[in-house]
């Protein structure tokens, strides 16, 4: 069986699988099937002219395919081994397996942060509680939803100015110090100005760090992460001077695909929203979907197939080769602004991906609003080639960006080396993001 018909035989049996409610059954029948076609490992994906990784971590635990964890008791997961490469299943289908968190977030970067307060804490409360400028504190939130950690970096206050929130989602098996040292957005935070959020996915919720926008309890408002992400942000805010019009979000691969989900369920809350490499609201509902999704599989879910209204927008645009795209379906109301980047030689999560969100944020066919569309194709600083495609309102306002990276893969564009999952080869993603969301106030 040729690769092409291997994946599609995956792809049914893996959905046939969970749409029977047999989870365990779907993932030992694509581990099977993958040994038998396969056979010995293969290294993991890495970009050829991509700068040195940190050092990789033992390869994920069998229960995991696509980084999206199996519903298994947390004790049961094996201690991590001695470094080695990621088997076929996980190189294959993991959406963030085959690099390790960078050893030490501190290292490397123009801003080293302020050594970490400790065990989480419950967040100030009180006046004399707020930490001081320029430091990067960790803390706890806990709502009726669930409870997560996070990093907050507390800018230099500016004459007592209300300053901006970015809210960043890391990826699977990343963390804030990881994500905050890859990206970047610290030292932009320090020299502009604004407050960076980091929450932190634990293993309890999923076993590999990811965050869940495959499950329909996790894509929707007032429920699961997004309320519990929600509720972090809107505490921050309360404890913090930010501007309530200068709230964004922005995330990558499962970060970027939550991050689409809180824009959908909270435009009153995000003013905009940053996708990178990742997937819009409702592309999956459960594992079966997902692993469609993430390797350019099909889904539709018509109007509003997603709790409490979400899917609506949608487009079904996702195709596998030969299969010619489909429009996308109207939206239920109007997204915040959105800037896509995509990698088109992301073999972890398809750059048709990247289309959909586009679209998704799109208005309709049939809306009165009119936007005019403009395209470049440059090359960075650092040495790749991009197109860059806009689409202005009629005030000649950008509310949409789509940025596809020439040759780059799965990766933070223009991050830093000592963080996981970037390609210092491409265009400043963390920069691009920030000139977007400051042009978008609400």
């Amino acid at each position: 069986m040729n690769h092409s018909s291997l994946l599609q035989s995956l792809m049914a049996k893996a959905t046939s699988l969970t749409r029977s409610g047999n989870l365990s059954g779907a993932t030992a029948a694509i581990q099977a099937a993958l040994q038998r076609a396969i056979g010995a490992a293969v290294p993991p994906e890495t970009p050829a002219d991509a700068a040195p990784q940190a050092p990789r971590r033992a390869a994920p635990p069998a229960d995991v395919i696509d980084g999206l964890a199996r519903e298994v008791p947390t004790a049961a997961k094996a201690p991590a081994a001695a470094p080695t490469a990621a088997p076929a299943t996980a190189s294959a289908f993991a959406s963030t397996s085959a690099q390790a968190p960078a050893a030490s977030a501190a290292a490397g970067s123009a801003f080293r942060p302020a050594p970490d307060t400790g065990s989480p804490r419950s967040a100030p409360s009180h006046a004399t509680d707020i930490p001081e400028p320029g430091s990067f504190i960790r803390a706890r939130h806990s709502e009726a939803a669930g409870a997560r950690d996070y990093k907050l970096f507390v800018p230099p206050q500016q004459a007592g100015r209300a300053l901006p929130l970015v809210v960043m989602l890391h990826g699977c098996t990343q963390n804030p110090d990881d994500f905050a040292q890859g990206t970047a957005m610290n030292d932009l935070a320090l020299a502009q100005g604004f407050f960076v959020l980091y929450p932190e996915q634990s293993a309890q919720a999923n076993g590999h760090r990811c965050w869940n926008w495959f499950k329909q309890g996790d894509q929707q408002r007032g429920a699961g992460e997004p309320a519990v992400l929600a509720g972090m942000t809107r505490a921050v805010m309360k404890q913090h001077n930010i501007d309530p019009r200068r709230v964004y979000v922005a995330g990558l691969s499962a970060g970027g695909a939550m991050a689409a989900i809180l824009g959908d369920a909270y435009p009153d809350l995000f003013a905009a929203i940053g996708v990178h490499s990742g997937l819009a609201t409702g592309a999956a509902t459960d594992v079966g979907s997902a692993f469609a999704a993430m390797k350019g599989g099909s889904m539709s879910h018509g109007g509003g197939g997603l709790p409490g209204g979400l899917g609506g927008g949608l487009a079904a645009s996702f195709r596998l080769p030969g299969q010619a795209a489909v429009a996308p379906a109207p939206r239920l109301g109007s997204a915040p602004p959105t800037i896509v980047f995509h990698g088109d030689a992301d073999k972890t999560v398809s750059p048709l991906n990247g289309e959909q969100v586009l679209a998704a944020c799109l208005p309709s066919s049939g809306a009165s609003t009119a936007l005019q569309a403009g395209q470049e194709r440059r090359r960075s600083d650092n040495g790749r080639e991009y197109t860059r495609r806009w689409h202005q309102d009629s005030a000649g306002r950008t509310v949409a960006e789509h940025w596809v990276v020439h040759g780059a893969g799965h990766a933070w564009s223009g991050g830093q080396s000592q963080g996981s999952y970037t390609d210092p080869k491409g265009p400043d993603a963390s920069a691009e993001m920030l000139r977007f969301f400051l042009d978008n106030p609400a």
